[in-house]
């Protein structure tokens, strides 16, 4: 792990258990003491910390709680290549469990798009620290290959022909994997794992990528520990995410708050400077 200040932004450097190295931007409070609640965020297919849309999202989130933006594997800084959503959950993973270690007692994480696939699939699977303590979904896809969508189409071809690989590292910056040889377990499959940790879905109601339908069926499948939120006139991630939506999520991760586990009880007061 590595740390780099400037101003109140922070370089962050972290191994993920099947080593790969990934670079975040830490952000907001450091005192867990005050601020209790982290943020783990995965962006969507082909975007990182230092997109304005991803940038944005992260410091209103930071206005209230710490925030950790990873560029996700394959993407941005981070070593490694894009498995689009399968073994992306170790980067969320190496997120989680470093903001635990800066003492905080309530982690949690929130994904757009293939973030929003990546954050349901890690909080299904993940188990102890790793765990974390509320999730929101934004503009998630419920299902891998779908097609209904002119934008959807134009990804799956992306990922399904032979030449995808070079033009997604010419023109996206996207270093992709291997292709998948079996699909894993879809995210309406694996959203109703996460109970009874607080789950939001929020989807746009003009998303050009992800049918309306399929969110809804995905939050039905969840049950009773699960919010959707269809946004009127809404599209898809990052880039539509208002201030006014941000603030409002934000207020949901500090409203869904649990007790403290005891074996999290913070043992340190104050991060100054961004150091620990």
């Amino acid at each position: 792990m590595a740390l780099v200040t400037t101003g109140h932004e922070t370089g962050v450097t972290l191994l993920t258990s099947d080593k790969v190295r990934l670079n975040g931007l830490l952000l907001g409070p450091r005192t867990p003491s005050a601020h209790p609640t982290a943020v783990v965020v995965a962006h969507g297919f082909t975007k990182h910390t230092g997109r304005p849309d991803v940038r944005r999202l992260l410091r209103r989130l930071a206005l209230r709680h710490t925030v950790l933006g990873l560029d996700l594997r394959g993407h941005g800084r981070s070593g490694g290549r894009s498995s689009v959503g399968l073994d992306e959950q170790f980067d969320v993973a190496a997120g989680v469990e470093f903001l635990r270690a800066l003492g905080h007692p309530r982690v949690t994480t929130l994904g757009c798009s293939l973030g929003g696939s990546v954050v349901l699939r890690q909080a299904a699977l993940a188990e102890g620290a790793a765990k974390p303590d509320a999730v929101v979904a934004v503009s998630p896809p419920a299902r891998w290959w779908v097609r209904e969508t002119t934008k959807m189409r134009r990804v799956n071809q992306l990922l399904e022909l032979p030449g995808g690989p070079a033009f997604g590292l010419l023109m996206l910056g996207v270093r992709l994997g291997p292709r998948w040889t079996t699909a894993p377990a879809s995210p309406i499959e694996l959203a109703p794992r996460i109970a009874p940790t607080p789950l939001l879905f929020v989807h746009g109601t003009a998303d050009n990528y992800f049918p309306v339908a399929d969110v809804t069926a995905m939050h039905r499948a969840c049950g009773p520990s699960a919010e959707l939120w269809l946004e009127e006139g809404m599209g898809h991630a990052e880039s539509s995410l208002t201030p006014g939506l941000v603030d409002r999520i934000r207020e949901w991760l500090g409203a869904t708050s649990g007790s403290v586990p005891s074996s999290l009880e913070l043992t340190t007061s104050d991060f100054r400077n961004g150091s620990v």
